[in-house]
């Protein structure tokens, strides 16, 4: 049986990481990313490295629905899904609401949909979120959950902006809310997968040392103020979410499905509780 492993997003940053991390756990791992340079020169340089896994990249924008049915195709020609990590996404300075909505929740719906068909037992998928909604201004409400909780809804953007009102075109809460769609997506996908012996989780990093973790620095100067109050007193580094990750898709963590791990060096602590003494 040759076992097939995905990693999106993998042409650099988080994903890239991950992709080091399971090259060593499977026989053929899939680098998925919509950058065909990035994506080709990161599987050249993880196939020179002699690890166990059949690297080879894949061109692919993950909101293209046509292209993720022959992502599936090829999943199966290769043989047995076996590990996913779906770190393909955007933050608030690269793309309007409609976008980030589009690629980090509704994105992730679709991949989710395009593999579900090649699940089985012993098949794990861990879905990058963020520990935006985490810090606030997402707090539960019904009818904006009823909404992101249909990510395929052919009117999903018009519910959305509904339900959100003029918020909404403000990039940061879109993303937040994204990424609360993200949480309460793995939720419900690890009921569906889990009579096949599947697993899903989600992982949610902090601050993360990647280029487009530092765009958003740059943009946004509360990110210092969030720095400055992460107990471990660092940003985090790509590798510190990669085995996070590899956790997750594990065999160690063989009953862990419908959870989010938080990789955040303890800021979302800090922020939401007070120190003790």
């Amino acid at each position: 049986m040759t076992t097939v492993g995905m990693v999106t997003g993998a042409g650099r940053g988080m994903g890239l990481a991950c992709a080091e991390r399971l090259t060593d756990t499977v026989d053929t791992l899939l680098l998925v990313d919509r950058d065909e340079a990035t994506v080709t020169a990161a599987a050249k340089d993880l196939s020179a490295r002699g690890r166990r896994a059949v690297v080879e990249p894949f061109v692919l924008d993950i909101t293209d629905v046509a292209g993720l049915a022959r992502l599936a195709v090829r999943v199966g020609e290769i043989g047995t899904l076996r590990a996913v990590a779906h770190a393909a996404g955007i933050s608030p300075t690269m793309a309007d609401w409609r976008r980030i909505f589009t690629v980090d929740l509704v994105g992730t719906a679709r991949l989710a949909e395009a593999l579900r068909p090649l699940a089985t037992a012993g098949t794990a998928m861990v879905c990058f979120a963020s520990m935006a909604p985490l810090l606030g201004g997402t707090a539960p409400d019904p009818a904006v959950d009823t909404v992101l909780d249909d990510p395929l809804n052919e009117r999903f953007l018009e519910r959305i902006n509904d339900a959100l009102g003029p918020a909404v075109e403000d990039t940061g809460v879109a993303y937040s809310w994204a990424k609360r769609g993200v949480h309460r997506f793995v939720q419900r996908e690890a009921v569906r997968i889990g009579p096949l012996g599947a697993r899903i989780c989600s992982v949610s990093p902090g601050l993360i040392d990647t280029p487009q973790g530092r765009q958003e620095s740059d943009s946004h100067p509360g990110m210092q103020v969030l720095l400055e109050q992460t107990p471990l007193g660092r940003e985090g580094r790509p590798e510190d979410v990669a085995a996070a990750v590899a956790f997750l898709l594990s065999a160690e963590a063989g009953f862990l499905t419908g959870i989010d791990l938080l990789v955040d060096g303890g800021v979302c602590a800090a922020v939401r509780g007070r120190p003790l003494g």
